[in-house]
C-alpha cells in the first residue's frame, strides 16, 4: 500500500499530470496527430485522444483555391488550441499547425539564403500577402518586380520563387520579395551571356568612370605670336 513517504508509479504520474494542469492540458498548443471519423457539415471531425473529439473546417485542408481531399480514416496533423471549450469539444486548427511546421522549414531557408515558394493571394495597404505554405508573408509593391506592374491580377495565385528578407517568428511577421529572384536571375542571365571566361565588362571610349566624372579635360591656352 502506498503512502505519502512511499509513494508508487501511479502517484508520480498523477502528481506529473497535475503539474501539467491535468492529462489532457499537456496536449495544448502543440501539433499532434490525429484521426478522422467523420465528414460532416463542411467540416472534418477528427479524434486526437483526448476526452473529446474537435470539429475542422474542410477549407483547412485545401489549397488556395482548390477543394480539399480528406476522407474518414485519414491520418492528420492539427494544432491543439484548446482541450475543451463551452460545446465540450476540442479547439483544433489545420491551418495552425501547418502555420507552425511552415515557419520551422522557413527559418531554416532563410539561414541559407535560400528561395522559398509561395502563392500571393490577397492584397493589403502597401503591398500584398502571400501563402508560404502556411504561414503568411508580406510582400511590399516595390518588391514585386524590377519595374512598375499595373496589374498584378496574372501574379496571383500562381506558385512562385521569393526571397525572404526577414523574419520575427515572436511577431509572426515575414517580408519577401519576388523583384530580389527577378534581379538575381537577370545578373546571372548577362553572365552567362558574356561567356564563363569573359572579363567584366570595363567602360567604353564614350562611357565616364565615376571616379572621372565631373572632371574636365585640362584646355591648353593659344600661344600669342
Amino acid at each position: 500500500m502506498a503512502t505519502a513517504a512511499h509513494p508508487t508509479r501511479d502517484d508520480f504520474a498523477a502528481l506529473l499530470n497535475e503539474s501539467l494542469g491535468g492529462e489532457d492540458q499537456g496536449f495544448e498548443g502543440r501539433v499532434v496527430k490525429g484521426t478522422v471519423t467523420a465528414i460532416e457539415n463542411d467540416h472534418a471531425v477528427i479524434d486526437v485522444g483526448l476526452k473529446s473529439e474537435g470539429r475542422v473546417p474542410l477549407r483547412e485542408f485545401a489549397a488556395p483555391g482548390q477543394k480539399a481531399e480528406l476522407a474518414v480514416g485519414d491520418t492528420v496533423e492539427v494544432y491543439v488550441d484548446r482541450v475543451e471549450n463551452v460545446n465540450g469539444e476540442a479547439m483544433l486548427s489545420r491551418d495552425r499547425a501547418r502555420r507552425e511546421a511552415a515557419w520551422d522549414t522557413l527559418e531554416a531557408e532563410f539561414t541559407k539564403s535560400s528561395r522559398v515558394e509561395g502563392v500571393i493571394f490577397g492584397r493589403v495597404k502597401g503591398g500584398f500577402t502571400v501563402d508560404l505554405s502556411g504561414a503568411v508573408a508580406f510582400l511590399p509593391g516595390s518588391q514585386v518586380d524590377i519595374r512598375p506592374v499595373r496589374d498584378v491580377t496574372p501574379l496571383m495565385d500562381v506558385p512562385q520563387p521569393f526571397q525572404i528578407l526577414k523574419m520575427d517568428r515572436r511577431r509572426g511577421n515575414i517580408v519577401v520579395s519576388r523583384r530580389a529572384v527577378l534581379e538575381e536571375v537577370d545578373r546571372l542571365g548577362r553572365r552567362s551571356a558574356r561567356g564563363p571566361g569573359a572579363p567584366p565588362r570595363r567602360p567604353g571610349r564614350g562611357s565616364r568612370c565615376g571616379r572621372c566624372a565631373g572632371r574636365r579635360a585640362p584646355t591648353r591656352g593659344r600661344r600669342r605670336g
